[in-house]
């Protein structure tokens, strides 16, 4: 680099170019004023609407220009097309509960340009109310901090947590008693599991790992990293995906060869989202789920995700059985179990003496 005074001369020849450059693109920019692009009139950022209702867009376009067709899409998928940008109504029957995004794509004068906005779908209806009669009562181990639970061929497959207290096992259903069993390092936050074909998936709570056992043996055969949730928490099959619900009121439909999700659903009732989804079971093609430190189960149509169903097991344990502070924090009701030959219901909590086989009745 060369070092000393600057020229004066060629300081102002420097100047007096960006000068006329500066000039250039002025008069430029006056001759051909930038247009602005398209953009919603309606709806609003974020606006609420019931499943179902119809949903008024309308688009702003640019003073002067011409539209010549609007196609509409929902979450990317085609949901209608205008000759204008005027109002049209998108229809949302068949859409799941939770945030969408509206695009537009706007043909005109040879272009096309595109808009986007989100919208929020939420459930139109409350769910119906429902409580509970106990049919029988079963002993369970109060050593279980039950995370998971299924019953298959007159026993259970239960799943604890707890670091230094993890583990999977095959119960008794009448004793309590732990027929099989295999404990988790002790690092590790045992979650839910579920048997699919001949193997039994199981999650754990923030390691960010599942484990694949065989359902005989309980030999590990691999793991899997969860691919989008935040942490494990309840888990089912139907046969299909595995369902895995994450403390949130978001379940993943993950692929049982791959444990990649394919889909995901946001589950809302009609007064909003329903958070902290725990254990999860599949009766008669619905998601039955427990809400975490909460004493009743949602019953989710997996389609939507809205909320149709809430049964109130307020009472199942009586108050006062756990005397201990830590013990109190921990009274969370939590597993179900469906003996779909039978057509019985089963329902427990952590660390609970008793397994109910409840029947469902009107509130």
């Amino acid at each position: 680099m060369h070092s000393g005074p600057v020229n004066n001369n060629l300081r102002f020849t420097a100047i007096v170019f960006i000068l006329s450059i500066a000039f250039t693109l002025l008069y430029s920019c006056k001759d051909k004023p930038q247009v602005s692009g398209v953009s919603f009139a309606t709806p609003e950022q974020g606006q609420k609407f019931s499943l179902g209702q119809s949903v008024p867009v309308a688009l702003d376009i640019p003073e002067g220009e011409q539209v010549s067709g609007v196609t509409y899409l929902i979450d990317g998928k085609p949901a209608g097309t205008s000759g204008s940008a005027g109002t049209f109504h998108l229809k949302t029957e068949g859409q799941a509960v939770g945030y969408k995004i509206i695009t537009a794509i706007v043909d005109r004068e040879g272009t096309k340009d595109t808009a986007t906005i989100n919208i929020l779908l939420t459930s139109g209806r409350a769910p119906k109310e429902y409580t509970y009669k106990v049919i029988r009562t079963y002993p369970h181990d109060t050593s279980s901090y039950t995370q998971g639970l299924e019953y298959h061929g007159g026993r259970l497959l239960e799943s604890t947590g707890q670091e230094g207290h993890s583990t999977l096992r095959w119960v008794d259903l009448n004793s309590g008693k732990a027929l099989q069993r295999i404990d988790l390092e002790p690092q590790y936050f045992g979650e839910g599991a579920t048997l699919a074909g001949d193997k039994i998936p199981m999650l754990t709570y923030k390691q960010n790992a599942g484990f694949v056992y065989d359902a005989k043996t309980f030999k590990r055969l691999g793991t899997f990293p969860y691919s989008t949730s935040r942490e494990g928490w309840g888990l089912c099959f139907d046969g299909v995906h595995l369902i895995m619900s994450d403390g949130s009121n978001r379940l993943y439909f993950m692929n049982k060869d791959t444990y990649k999700d394919e889909k995901v659903i946001d589950v809302y009732d009609d007064k909003g989202p329903v958070d902290q989804l725990n254990e999860l079971e599949l009766i008669n093609g619905k998601l039955y789920a427990n809400v975490y430190q909460q004493n009743y189960i949602v019953v989710i149509d997996p389609n939507t995700g809205i909320v149709e169903e809430k049964i109130d097991l307020n009472g199942l344990l009586p108050q006062g059985y756990f005397k201990e502070e830590i013990d109190v924090l921990n009274n969370v009701l939590n597993g179900i179990a469906w003996d779909k030959q039978g057509k019985r219901l089963f329902v427990t909590g952590k660390k609970w003496p008793h397994l109910f086989e409840i029947a469902v009745v009107p509130k």
